[in-house]
């Protein structure tokens, strides 16, 4: 039996993960900082370590899926909190690099966590090929790539997944949502920045698509076909919840709330088309916003 193990995989992506791959042949080890808190959430048949080093030398680790890391939009970027999130991404992952080198013993494959935040912001359609602009986002995921792409000195295939917007019922539309069902939502700003989201199905299908496509390495954007507007999808969750969507959050508003996090995150966007998972025979279950919001937010 194969093993995979994971981090972050208590969070939101993970324990959609978890549940999918816990009924097929592959065994789970889940690396968690707080076993008893990812136990309530993970399915029982997975095995949970506090360190690397409980892994046992005999136990060959097949696959990793690295999903670990702080959120970046849980606060206003200073100076302390870009650090921690910077060090929870990419010197854990060299961290991670580093136990697999000393004991001798690569993965096979490698599912590293990115982000679209690599592109920086533009309304510029963008596949996997695309310039980037700077800015703390970008700087974080390049170094968060590069961290990960050290594996391939190991003779590991390392797949590099820049995630777009997950939408489920958890994560960023879980906060959209009480404010949309009082009737008091609407676009941010002017509503032109880019929305590059992705149903957490779809998600989930794109990561089992890679551990098992042996052919797909470097990055791979994880996000629907159809990017769409701030203001459009506003407006398709509104009418999905049967409320208006008239009462804009202002820009002005933004920066003064969340400052460079907000100016990043929220007023600027990016527009990804996911072609070479396309490419290589992926199909989506959930290409179209209003079917995945019906889908997620169904009674």
């Amino acid at each position: 039996m194969p093993t995979l193990l994971i981090t972050g995989g208590s969070g939101f992506i993970g324990r959609h993960f978890c549940r999918a791959m816990i009924e097929t042949e592959w065994s789970i080890i889940v690396l968690s900082r707080n076993i008893q808190s990812a136990r309530k959430v993970l399915p029982i048949k997975t095995r949970f370590i506090g360190d690397l080093n409980e892994i046992e030398p005999g136990i060959q680790i097949d696959a990793v899926l690295n999903l670990a890391g702080e959120s970046l939009a849980e606060g206003r970027w200073t100076e302390a909190r870009k650090l921690s999130i910077y060090e929870s991404r990419v010197d854990f992952t060299t961290l991670l690099f580093q136990f697999f080198r000393n004991r001798g013993q690569a993965p096979n494959v490698l599912l590293a966590g990115s982000a679209i935040g690599f592109y920086g912001s533009g309304s510029q359609s963008l596949d996997e090929s695309g310039s980037w602009n700077d800015g703390f986002s970008h700087r974080l995921c390049a170094a968060w790539e590069q961290s990960a792409l050290q594996f391939e000195n190991l003779g590991t295939r390392v797949c590099v997944i820049r995630t777009g917007i997950v939408l489920g019922e958890l994560g960023a539309l879980a906060k959209m949502l009480t404010p949309f069902k009082l009737g008091l939502g609407g676009p941010i700003g002017q509503g032109h920045q880019y929305m590059s989201w992705i149903h957490v199905k779809d998600m989930i299908g794109i990561l089992q698509f890679c551990l098992s496509d042996l052919d797909l390495k470097g990055p791979i954007n994880a996000t629907s076909p159809n990017a769409v507007t701030n203001k459009e999808f506003s407006r398709t969750l509104a009418s999905v919840l049967k409320r208006p969507a008239v009462i804009p959050l202002p820009e002005m508003m933004v920066k003064v709330l969340f400052g460079e996090m907000g100016t990043e995150l929220l007023l600027q966007g990016q527009r990804i088309y996911p072609r070479r998972i396309l490419e290589a025979g992926f199909e989506y279950e959930y290409s179209d916003l209003r079917l995945a919001l019906l889908d997620i937010l169904k009674k």
